[in-house]
């Protein structure tokens, strides 16, 4: 996949938004806009929307520290982008929001889920230990969900102004 000078700079500023939103809303523990524009940049840019999500990674480790906690972005957000990518393109009009914000938030319940076989590689937990860790962490992942969810709300206007840029700026 090339990229234009163009798309250089536009997935670098995307990224460096979702970095700085991340940095604005920790603030609030669990909630964010991380999965928002995870799912509107994978619907617009569709294979490309791996560039702006893997700058944020970047720069979440650049900023906090490459240690054992970021391991797990190198696939949290790839996994995301993938069942984005399974959606279908076609959808009727009034049923995306619902299915975006759905996705954002099993997102957001799953997480500590999804984030628990590094950390049992990485720790030598055991399987039990394991299990341990992600129920300890529900009551987390029920806010990252339920946050998710309500965030979600602004997946459809995200995607229409991504579309709006693009379609202005390709004239």
């Amino acid at each position: 996949m090339k990229l234009s000078t163009r798309e250089l700079v536009i997935f670098g500023m995307l990224g460096a938004l979702m970095y700085a939103s991340k940095v604005i809303m920790e603030a609030a523990p669990n909630i964010h806009l991380l999965g928002v524009f995870t799912i509107a940049f994978t619907v617009v840019y569709r294979q490309k929307a791996l560039y702006p999500i893997y700058t944020y990674v970047f720069l979440n480790g650049l900023f906090s520290g490459f240690s054992a906690w970021w391991i797990p972005y190198l696939y949290l957000w790839a996994v995301l982008w993938g069942i984005t990518m399974l959606l279908p393109k076609k959808m009727p009009e009034k049923i995306k929001p619902v299915v975006y914000m759905v996705v954002n938030a099993c997102h957001g319940f799953l997480y500590g889920t999804l984030y628990a076989p590094a950390q049992a590689i990485m720790f030598g937990l055991s399987f039990d230990a394991m299990v341990a860790w992600i129920i300890a962490g529900f009551p987390f992942d029920f806010i990252h969900g339920v946050s998710n969810f309500f965030c979600g709300l602004l997946i459809v206007p995200v995607i229409r102004i991504l579309k709006t840029m693009d379609k202005n700026n390709n004239k």
